[in-house]
């Protein structure tokens, strides 16, 4: 496998850093679901933890960010460019944000999910993680594309872990759909206020799967460059 002699010359330091990141900010997307499974039980001690666990990984995400962007070479020999990079570390981290947004309000207010709701917000939970998940999984390919001079090999590779990362997506924009069908044929026996706040959630929920979408976007742009 041939090597990039820029990578070779001046090593792989951007993206190091940044795939550190985006695996803090999965894995505080992904305790969504222990989250969720907590708020069903209603164990609000248990929900409490989860989302301080989301928040410490949250803040450490911002401080691998912070650091990105301190170290980030201004080098002309950066394999690509610096704008680029810089860009996809702030949809990184959006991930973890609306993560941490959604636990918080949840406990600020101790929502609770209507039973026949139940199922279908866990599953829909899960398939967001999952997208999370394959965006974290693409990007971890990164710096081998840069070792390899942008192979025809690996770029394909990572095209088809973006498409995969595309389908995942567009399976929770349907399960959102049906999430919110749900909620509507309950709203006449909920709490007006209770009604806004879940609709909030849902949105949101389905917020971090199209934040982890567009890392596949922005990886998909430098591929193409």
């Amino acid at each position: 496998m041939s090597i990039n002699p820029f990578v070779s010359l001046f090593g792989r330091s951007p993206i190091g850093p940044m795939q550190q990141h985006i695996a803090k900010a999965h894995e505080c997307a992904s305790n969504l679901v222990p989250f969720f499974q907590a708020v069903i039980a209603e164990d609000w001690s248990r929900v409490e933890l989860v989302q301080q666990e989301m928040s410490r990984l949250e803040k450490e995400a911002d401080k691998l960010k912070r650091n990105v962007r301190i170290h980030l070479p201004k080098s002309l020999f950066l394999p690509v460019p610096r704008s680029d990079l810089l860009e996809l570390l702030s949809v990184q981290d959006k991930v973890a944000n609306r993560a941490k947004d959604i636990a918080g309000l949840m406990l600020g207010r101790q929502m609770t999910i209507p039973q026949p709701m139940q199922p279908m917000i866990l599953a829909f939970v899960q398939r967001v993680v999952d997208a999370s998940e394959q965006a974290l999984t693409a990007m971890n390919e990164l710096d081998e594309i840069l070792e390899t001079g942008f192979g025809n090999r690996e770029v394909n590779r990572v095209t088809a872990m973006i498409e995969v990362l595309e389908d995942i997506e567009h399976d929770t924009d349907r399960m959102q759909i049906e999430v919110r069908r749900t909620l509507f044929k309950l709203e006449k026996d909920l709490p007006p206020v209770d009604v806004m706040f879940l609709y909030t959630i849902i949105e949101w929920i389905g917020d971090v799967a199209d934040r982890a979408e567009r890392i596949g976007n922005r990886l998909e742009q430098l591929l193409a460059r």
